[in-house]
């Protein structure tokens, strides 16, 4: 008998695999999505997590749950495909209103903006508990007071509203060009100077800008070429 053939090689975890085991026990854990500042303090370790969630992302990628980033913020969710199969669970669900929809409407395509700016692109006055059950649900929430006689408080969007309707950021929403072609707004009577302000606007507009340097580099590319032909 051979007693080098009997002799088991026992291979324990890295570092580097033993990180990625608590990464992953920390956010299977978590009631909320973490960001990566959450999960070093919870590691009490300076190690690059980013690389290590990259990673988990990809492995639980055709998995049953996946790993998703939702505004920089880190969870474990169902994955999208299968949440059809998640009907054994009940829940209570709520209808919102029609002013409630248009409401959240203009603070998600206009952020900041007032309550009266709402009512005002609305055409109508707030009905009681309007605004009130969208900060119930988090949806939106207070951010500074406009600098105007007054100084009326100004309502965003959160992360919590992200999360809720998969977004990665607002500018995954649908534009105005979308949504015209789509039916659902009129171009003609829509201010444009003013719609999709804020947050939502900047987003857009850092978008843009990439654009305009990326052909600006693609010019003097071409540009260089001829002079030395």
């Amino acid at each position: 008998m051979n007693k080098k053939n009997d002799l088991k090689v026992l291979k324990f975890p890295n570092k580097a695999d033993q990180l990625e085991r608590q990464v992953e026990a920390i956010l299977f854990a978590a009631e909320e999505p973490l960001d990566i500042e959450s999960i070093k303090e919870k590691l009490k370790s300076k190690t690059d997590i980013s690389k290590i969630l990259l990673s988990l992302e990809k492995l639980y990628k055709n998995r049953g749950i996946n790993l998703i980033c939702i505004s920089n913020r880190w969870s474990f969710r169902t994955a999208s495909n299968l949440s059809k199969f998640m009907n054994t669970q009940t829940f209570s669900k709520k209808k919102l209103s029609k002013a409630a929809i248009e409401t959240l409407s203009i603070i998600v395509y206009h952020q900041p903006v007032t309550r009266s700016e709402i009512e005002e692109i609305r055409g109508v006055s707030f009905a009681t508990g309007t605004l009130e059950i969208l900060l119930e649900l988090n949806w939106v929430r207070p951010s500074g007071r406009k600098n105007v006689p007054g100084k009326p408080i100004q309502y965003v969007t959160t992360d919590d509203f992200l999360s809720h309707f998969n977004l990665q950021k607002l500018s995954d929403l649908p534009n105005i060009e979308e949504l015209t072609s789509a039916g659902l707004i009129d171009n003609a009577n829509v201010d444009t100077s003013i719609f999709g302000t804020g947050k939502f606007f900047k987003e857009q507009l850092d978008e843009k800008k990439e654009n305009i340097y990326s052909n600006i580099d693609d010019m003097l590319s071409h540009s260089l070429k001829s002079d030395e032909e």
